[in-house]
């Protein structure tokens, strides 16, 4: 589907999506916690159904309600759990997930009861390099890496596990949730610096909902570096709250807030908290640092437009807002500098190189130098066609800016925005855009 964004400003309020970084968390807790748990999630996406599809083959049975999920757990998943066991060599389709495939492979492998993982898109090549080898190492087999599907058998065998800290979170995070399937105590050991801090925080949350422990503090690792240690020493495993919440997701919202900037009267976005651990509420410092008017409130945050200037800004905690931070930059006076952006080229697409040819193909004008992202602002950019190249946060992007611009955009392959906001295309229209779907 090719998606034709017309120039208009966008102003009004719009309600944030759930947050699928929480719910990815949320459910595969409640999946391996005895009883059933209800999680309210008012919106869901392809990532967060990725999850529930695989939980289901393990075992858990998942339904919708009203409002979210009803789940009841993965049978023998728990230490005190005496029911039949999980699922024999489940197939989990992890769909384009990166998510799904990170928190359930640690999972599968301490189940003990083997599994293979598949998925489509870029997944395949998305590194799994070192949890791969630490995996290996706790004594776990897996089919070699860059097929799918990826074959597990083995049982993952608790104790210490070290990671680098700049690869990926996600690695951390699918270790922690795994650990209470391990009935012994685990200690992942990550080195300093560690990039997406506020993912491996969000993790932590999760589990202390479901009444684990996390203890936190600074180590050192084997070869003498600095590092930081996360022990979760409770064997007796998960327990269910009965019900969670998923927040209001700060990655989604970024794009209506950086709207708001680029726009004439603003944008509300409702159903964010200030409190919440998702990194990418730093988008409103962000904004503010761009010189838009930023307005807190209980229940969301809005933006307004003011003049904009070029900063640099390093995204080593929160990368995925560089779409939405780039739309900004590339109307911004000057010239912005995106840091600390290696990671953004293992993401659904390569985000370096697809951001800036995004921006390039509107007329405006972006490079690379290095790890970095260089954009040079353009007032009004012409317009043109934007390849989202399969990634959601590309297509997202590129709608807002055509905000800005003098003639439509076109997205080709829009329709990747199910991945994580299936109804972005609609809450634009509500705030005032225009778009055209082309089959």
């Amino acid at each position: 589907m090719n998606a034709v964004v017309a120039p208009a400003p966008l102003t009004g309020e719009v309600r944030a999506p759930s947050s699928k970084s929480e719910a990815h968390r949320l459910l595969v807790c409640a999946a391996f916690a005895p009883g059933t748990t209800d999680i309210d999630c008012t919106t869901t996406s392809a990532d967060i159904e990725a999850t529930v599809r695989c939980l289901e083959a393990l075992g858990a049975k998942i339904a919708r309600t009203r409002v979210g999920f009803r789940v009841r757990p993965v049978p023998g998943s728990s230490a005190t759990d005496n029911v039949p066991e999980p699922t024999p060599d489940a197939l989990l389709d992890c769909g384009e997930s990166g998510s799904t495939l990170r928190f359930l492979l640690p999972a599968v492998a301490a189940l003990g009861r083997g599994g293979r993982l598949t998925g489509s898109g870029r997944l395949p090549e998305r590194p799994l390099s070192p949890l791969y080898e630490e995996l290996v190492a706790h004594g776990v087999t897996l089919s070699p890496q860059g097929k799918m599907p990826l074959s597990v058998s083995g049982k993952l065998r608790p104790g210490r596990f070290e990671l680098p800290g700049n690869v990926s979170s996600q690695f951390v995070s699918g270790l922690l949730m795994a650990a209470p399937l391990m009935g012994a105590p685990v200690e992942v050991i990550v080195r300093k610096p560690v990039e997406s801090l506020p993912y491996i925080t969000m993790t932590v949350d999760a589990l202390a909902r479901f009444g684990v422990e996390v203890s936190e503090s600074d180590a050192v690792s084997e070869d003498g570096a600095e590092a930081r240690s996360y022990v979760v020493s409770a064997p007796r495993g998960l327990v269910s709250p009965g019900t969670v919440s998923v927040g209001g997701d700060w990655s989604n919202a970024a794009f209506w807030l950086a709207a708001g900037a680029l726009g004439e009267r603003g944008v509300a976005v409702r159903g964010l908290s200030d409190k919440s651990a998702q990194g990418d509420r730093q988008m409103l410092a962000a904004l503010a640092l761009f010189g838009a008017r930023v307005l807190r409130s209980p229940d969301g945050a809005a933006v307004e437009p003011d003049r904009l200037v070029g900063r640099t800004l390093d995204v080593r905690s929160c990368p995925d807002l560089v779409p939405p931070l780039a739309a900004v930059a590339a109307v911004a006076e000057g010239t912005t500098r995106i840091t600390g952006a290696a990671r953004l080229r293992i993401k659904e697409s390569d985000r370096l190189a697809t951001v800036s040819a995004a921006i390039r193909a509107l007329g405006g004008s972006a490079s690379i130098d290095g790890d970095d992202l260089v954009i040079d602002g353009t007032p009004r950019p012409r317009g043109g066609t934007v390849d989202a190249a399969n990634d959601h946060r590309i297509a997202m992007m590129a709608a807002v800016l055509a905000a800005r611009c003098d003639t439509p955009v076109t997205i080709v392959g829009a329709e990747c925005v199910s991945k994580s906001y299936p109804a972005f295309f609609e809450d634009l229209v509500a705030l005032g855009g225009s778009c055209v779907k082309e089959n």
